[in-house]
């Protein structure tokens, strides 16, 4: 098991999955958040919901936004919809996947 360097707690599973950051070579660098899941229909690959406010000058008030990304799940993390994920910036792996799930938040 590698050391990622960030305060996380490791999965208690093993997996032989080359780009889980915990069993494999990916690196996590960047930035860290804390999202939803919204769907986990995908092999090997959940969508997550990001909320965050943006700030609109002409009325000088925030409003609430939301983003979708997608991020790599390995399968030594046991996630379902709606759960609360952390997840962690790492290096492009696909089209559209920049992110991979380091933690299930127990909620």
């Amino acid at each position: 098991m590698n050391n990622i360097g960030i305060e996380v707690t490791p999965p208690k599973n093993s997996c032989v999955d080359p780009l889980c950051p915990f069993h494999g070579h990916t690196k996590v660098r960047g930035r860290l958040m804390k999202v939803q899941a919204v769907s986990v229909k995908a092999s090997k690959m959940v969508v997550v919901k990001r909320e965050y406010l943006h700030y609109i000058k002409r009325v000088m008030r925030y409003e609430k936004r939301t983003m979708k990304l997608h991020a790599h799940l390995s399968d030594c993390i046991d996630v379902k919809e709606d759960d609360t994920l952390i997840i962690g910036e790492c290096r492009p792996l696909s089209k559209s996947i920049s992110f991979v799930v380091l933690e299930k938040v127990a909620s």
